[in-house]
């Protein structure tokens, strides 16, 4: 936790354009004088609140001061927060939060807890309505994590920040020295509400980068800015990185402008914002790789769902559809997780990817970038499943299974030899992505050099989908 007055001040000059911040509430103070609280000062009652600019974008936030009790939520405080959450619904902007808070003030007990539900209830109500950011820069435990995970997205900071609902040595069998379940790389890696982790002033930087691709409110429908970037630039060396689709959604945005989403939660599923003609699109991809910036590979996985990456991405297209934002999948997988873990969560999981996609009313855009098999493809954003438009790279692949599999099934018990000609078989007639395209599946077959103009095409066709059936006066005979 800080030590510093002025650090909640600093972190909103930080992070708001340049005398942009206008206070509000700021003469406010506790009101209780229980337990000798009427000796102490209580400036904002320990919470800084107004509105100001990021790039030109109006936000709405508050900064918790632990120099005043500690930070700690008391009755005042909380009626500060709910009303900036007022008044950013009124006017359609996002929310951000800076927190750095000791939990509840016990001075004021039953006020306090009470306090704590008017902030719930003012996040519930604003949840699809506004963007809702929160970073942590001190502590944030036991009921106060509740705010940052009903928050659309989450920071960290790398250092200080820490997220519980149990401190570690009250876990069983656990202590901080052990495993420090409330350290920010833990909480990162772990509990799918974190987007990312860093210094103060990363945070800050990625908090501005994000307001900068999000509509105000639900009712901007998406979020446009003028394009400088070539709408017919080719994408040169793509079909090398279909293991790492971050490597892909950065080449294909404009400007190679992306911004990722819980990036050290569940990293065989990419999620993330990116920019084509101007428009924010969010994307989500299957990954079977993780490229560092010198080009390594430094994680690796199977092409596979697991119960964490569809959560993960459920979650990110319910906001997308939320706010209109469009949905672009790019399409790498190969089956489900097998193991015991996964059997326990895995298709509730998926049922929960699969609904999101579903029924997304957005434009909604696949590209099949390897190979595509089973029910996970179907899963993936297929046209089966209400996908718009469904493109896929030369080379890919669209299957049942593996067709060496397939014909170990079909041919159960038959020479090593004929089960290798029935796979070839199966492979060409089953396999390829032809077959599919035949049949409807797929709208076209594209070389991936020349993604980024497809892509924009696609969502350009379907700029002014609407949901529902069209409204008529009468019929035309």
């Amino acid at each position: 936790m800080s030590n510093s007055t002025n650090s909640a001040r600093q972190r909103i000059a930080g992070l708001l354009d340049e005398k942009s911040f206008m206070e509000i509430g700021a003469l406010v103070t506790a009101r209780s004088t229980d337990f000798d609280l009427s000796q102490s000062e209580t400036p904002s009652d320990g919470v800084i609140t107004g509105c100001g600019q990021i790039d030109g974008n109006r936000v709405y936030v508050y900064s918790q001061d632990a120099s005043v009790l500690n930070g700690t939520i008391g009755e005042m405080h909380s009626k500060k927060i709910a009303g900036i959450y007022n008044m950013a619904m009124k006017v359609g902007a996002p929310v951000i939060g800076l927190i750095d808070c000791a939990g509840m003030r016990l001075q004021e007990s039953v006020d306090a807890l009470n306090s704590f539900g008017e902030i719930y209830a003012a996040q519930a109500a604003a949840s699809g309505v506004i963007p809702q950011i929160s970073a942590v820069f001190g502590t944030c435990g036991g009921g106060l994590s509740v705010i940052p995970a009903l928050s659309d997205f989450t920071f960290l900071e790398k250092e200080n920040g820490r997220m519980f609902v149990n401190s570690p040595n009250a876990i069983k069998g656990n202590h901080v020295g052990k495993c420090d379940t409330a350290s920010a790389e833990y909480q990162g890696g772990n509990n799918g509400c974190v987007d990312g982790i860093g210094t103060t002033e990363e945070i800050l930087t990625a908090i501005r980068e994000l307001v900068c691709v999000l509509p105000g409110s639900n009712k901007e429908c998406g979020r446009e800015d003028e394009c400088t970037d070539d709408l017919n630039r080719v994408c040169e060396n793509l079909a090398g990185c279909k293991e790492d689709p971050r490597l892909i959604l950065a080449q294909i945005s404009d400007n190679n402008l992306f911004v990722e989403a819980k990036k050290d939660y569940a990293k065989n599923m990419v999620a993330g914002f990116i920019k084509l003609d101007g428009m924010t699109v969010g994307a989500v991809a299957n990954a079977a790789a993780v490229y560092n910036e010198k080009g390594e590979k430094t994680e690796g996985f199977d092409a596979v769902l697991t119960a964490r990456g569809c959560n993960k991405a459920a979650e990110f297209i319910n906001f997308c559809d939320a706010f209109e934002i469009p949905v672009l999948s790019l399409t790498n997988v190969e089956g489900f997780a097998a193991t015991e873990c996964s059997e326990k969560n895995l298709a509730k999981a998926m049922a929960r990817m699969t609904a999101a996609f579903a029924g997304a009313n957005v434009s909604k855009v696949n590209i099949i970038t390897g190979n595509a098999y089973g029910t996970a493809y179907v899963m993936m954003n297929s046209k089966s499943i209400g996908a718009d438009f469904v493109y896929a790279w030369e080379g890919s692949k669209i299957s049942m299974m593996d067709a060496k599999h397939a014909a170990k099934i079909m041919y159960d018990g038959a020479s090593a030899d004929v089960i290798a000609a029935k796979a070839k078989a199966y492979d060409e007639l089953q396999s390829s992505v032809q077959t599919a395209a035949r049949r409807g599946q797929v709208d076209l077959i594209i070389k991936p050099e020349d993604t980024r103009k497809y892509a924009i095409a696609a969502f350009e066709m379907l700029y002014t989908k609407g949901a529902g059936e069209p409204v008529r006066k009468h019929t035309a005979k």
